[in-house]
């Protein structure tokens, strides 16, 4: 697999230029994951893969079970902080249980599991991280910001 098919012009751009790389407002007060006082609306969730050192945290708005706004903070490897800023464009606006559905099928892709183009477009730019599945030392970072988020909503879903 040639590396150019991993780092194409979106992931490039993600990377580069991403949107979603800052705090939100409404997050300021809950700096981790360990902050249970963040209260209903707001979710911050760490994410660390320690085998290459990328991290993230990961801060959603969440109003009557729909995902307003999104950000994130961290450092990491190219294919991580893309990965990260496409898959938090991706879920602003949807609900909980269409994210995590969002995150199952992501994570399917990147291992190979899902190949089924059709169902693949709901990913929209996240497809763009499809050939990671054929270079396992990255998998890894691509699916961190997508595990982090499942992590998160599920904990959230079992709270109700």
């Amino acid at each position: 697999m040639a590396l150019n098919n991993i780092y194409n012009e979106i992931l490039m751009e993600h990377n580069a230029h991403p949107d979603h790389k800052h705090k939100l407002s409404t997050a300021s007060d809950c700096k981790t994951a360990i902050n249970p006082h963040c209260g209903d609306e707001v979710l911050v969730k760490k994410g660390i893969n320690p085998t290459c050192g990328d991290e993230i945290i990961l801060e959603l708005n969440v109003e009557d079970g729909v995902i307003k706004d999104a950000a994130f903070n961290g450092q990491g490897c190219a294919i991580s902080q893309a990965s990260t800023d496409i898959m938090v464009d991706l879920i602003i606006g949807k609900k909980i249980d269409e994210a995590i559905e969002l995150t199952d099928l992501f994570i399917k892709m990147v291992r190979g599991e899902e190949k089924n183009e059709t169902k693949l477009e709901e990913l929209d730019e996240a497809m763009a991280l499809k050939d990671v599945s054929h270079m396992p030392a990255r998998v890894k970072c691509a699916v961190l910001a997508w595990h982090t988020l499942n992590e998160m909503l599920k904990e959230k879903e079992s709270q109700k």
